[in-house]
C-alpha cells in the first residue's frame, strides 16, 4: 500500500501561482510514477500531469503545457505540481496518484491521495 496525502491548496487570485505537494509514505517510493489529476465542480476527473520515478520524464495535458510543472523529490517521498499564471478555470480539487512502473502514464493509476482544493478567483 502507498499512502498520498496532498497539500498546498488554497485560495488565489487569477495569475497567481500555487504549489501543490504529495507526501508518499508505505511502500518504497521509488518505482512508482506519480500523477496530478483534477477535478472541477461538476465535472469528470482529468489528467493533469505524470512524472516517472527515475528518469525525470514528464508528460502533462495539452492544456496546460508551460503553466504547470510536475517534479519529485524521491528522497523526500514528495511529488510537486507547480502552477503558474492560475486562471479560475483551474479550480478545481487536486489529487495525486502513484502507479508502479518505470514510465510517465495517463491512466489507470494504483493508488490515490484524498485531494487538495485549489480556488482561483477573478
Amino acid at each position: 500500500q502507498v499512502q498520498l496525502v496532498e497539500s498546498g491548496g488554497g485560495v488565489v487570485q487569477a495569475g497567481g501561482s500555487l504549489r501543490l505537494s504529495c507526501a508518499a509514505s508505505g511502500r518504497t517510493f521509488s518505482g512508482y510514477a506519480m500523477g496530478w489529476f483534477r477535478q472541477a465542480p461538476g465535472k469528470e476527473r482529468k489528467f493533469v500531469a505524470s512524472i516517472s520515478w527515475n528518469t525525470g520524464n514528464t508528460f502533462y495535458a495539452d492544456s496546460l503545457k508551460g503553466r504547470f510543472t510536475i517534479s519529485r523529490d524521491n528522497a523526500k517521498n514528495t511529488v510537486y505540481l507547480q502552477m503558474n499564471s492560475l486562471k479560475p478555470e483551474d479550480t478545481a480539487d487536486y489529487y495525486c496518484a502513484a502507479k508502479r512502473g518505470s514510465y510517465v502514464y495517463i491512466a489507470p493509476y494504483d493508488y490515490w491521495g484524498q485531494g487538495t482544493q485549489v480556488t482561483v478567483s477573478s
